[in-house]
């Protein structure tokens, strides 16, 4: 439950565009948290806000679920 995974799960979903699509439709840090598991990256909902916006940079339009489930941006 690491940073790291948190961040090589935005990598990720930066290539896919189910996982953008899911992100889009997030309501809550948890459902990311859920999503990620689905794809086998495991961290918690605390994590989330620790991302800075380069980190969101270049995952498309689809972590703007991310940005508003968790307060990010």
């Amino acid at each position: 439950m690491t940073l790291d995974q948190l961040k090589a799960f935005l990598a990720k979903a930066k290539d896919d565009q189910s996982i953008q699509g899911k992100l889009k439709a997030a309501t809550s840090p948890e459902d990311v948290v859920g999503i990620a598991n689905e794809h086998g990256h495991e961290f918690s909902a605390d994590l989330i806000s620790l991302l800075s916006k380069e980190d969101l940079e270049g995952v498309s339009e689809g972590v703007c679920g991310l940005s508003r489930a968790c307060c990010v941006v």
